[in-house]
């Protein structure tokens, strides 16, 4: 399965973005969604992952209660909804796939192309 992240811009602290995660190719129940960022000079760091077959979802403590993941099957695409953003979430936005309910880069796999993500203050 491929990954392409999209949605991103510049936003004002406060306001709200939804990115999305589109999937060519087959995305199996036992697949895990997951977000990441990378912010200029940073590590990549995880934001939040769900399982595809039941939406379990697990959020970074930076996010949680900001940010909500949600999808929609049929078409194949996951969503993340950026609420009350703040500066700090600026980064480049990722979405990739595990087999692993997991937090860590390394469990994830078809990484896409991330999608710029902006917050003025």
């Amino acid at each position: 399965v491929q990954l392409q992240a999209s949605g991103g811009g510049l936003v004002q602290a406060g306001g709200s973005l939804r990115l999305s995660c589109a999937a060519s190719g087959r995305i199996f129940s036992s697949h895990v969604m997951g977000w990441f960022r990378q912010a200029p000079g940073k590590e990549r760091e995880f934001v939040a992952a769900m399982r595809w077959s039941n939406t379990n979802t697990k959020y970074a403590d930076s996010v949680k209660g900001r940010f909500t993941v949600s999808k929609n099957g049929p078409e194949n695409t996951a969503y993340l909804q950026m609420n009350s953003v703040k500066p700090e979430d600026t980064a480049v936005y990722y979405c990739a796939a595990s087999s692993q309910f997991s937090t860590q880069t390394t469990e994830y796999f078809n990484w896409g192309q991330g999608t710029q993500v902006t917050v003025s203050s």
